[in-house]
């Protein structure tokens, strides 16, 4: 993996499995279950993504199965018991879909999925055709980086720019992904600023920063 910040079409699958609008329930169930995915893109004409079908999508059939709905619930959960009568990938699916772009950031990619409250995503071009899927997992393989690899990258990105006189005296180590910073600098101003930017370096897990101004000769006596 290149250097930060890495997209989503860094880290995507590109052989999505998905489905067309007719596919039935049952084939639905079995491909979440053969592939071991929680959810699908749901795909018309050459392969435009109109909607996600979820595992969550899937259970009000079960859920609804040995009971009738009382007026309440008929008022509050009227999408859910739609989806408990579907039969088709259409029937279920939600509604327009929550996609992302292959050249958005992974930290994009990361709050769209917290915000919408989903585990999968599918990477759309910009006339919404599937390129790909990304995970909450794919999203974490950031965080297999080397240590030597995270090395480099913060002395290259942080250190030299923000410190290029004193960079020869700066001390980069990276432990299971833990960034420690030791040394002297010119001046303190922008020590706060370089441990925002080395905790920004993708695969970071912390930064330990103790760097220090140079100390002051003294040439009394």
């Amino acid at each position: 993996m290149h250097g930060s910040p890495h997209t989503v079409g860094d880290v995507m699958t590109r052989a999505a499995v998905a489905v067309g609008r007719d596919v039935p329930f049952k084939d639905v169930v079995a491909l979440l279950d053969q592939w071991k995915i929680s959810a699908l893109p749901v795909l018309e004409g050459e392969g435009r993504v109109i909607g996600v079908v979820s595992e969550a999508d899937l259970l009000p059939k079960e859920e609804f199965r040995d009971r009738d709905p009382d007026r309440f619930v008929q008022r509050e959960r009227s999408a859910d018991l739609a989806k408990a009568g579907g039969l088709t990938a259409k029937d279920l699916m939600s509604t327009p879909a929550v996609t992302v772009h292959a050249d958005a950031t992974l930290a994009e990619a990361a709050r769209i999925m917290a915000r919408r409250r989903v585990k999968r995503l599918p990477v759309v071009d910009g006339v919404g055709l599937l390129q790909g899927v990304v995970s909450r997992a794919d999203l974490l393989k950031v965080f297999l980086r080397e240590d030597e690899e995270l090395t480099e990258e913060v002395r290259r990105e942080v250190v030299e720019r923000l410190f290029p006189l004193s960079a020869d005296h700066i001390q980069v180590e990276v432990t299971e992904g833990v960034v420690t910073l030791t040394g002297w600098v010119d001046g303190t101003d922008l020590v706060p600023v370089a441990e925002r930017l080395a905790r920004a370096v993708e695969g970071v897990v912390d930064v330990r920063c103790h760097l220090c101004p140079v100390p002051v000769r003294s040439d009394a006596g």
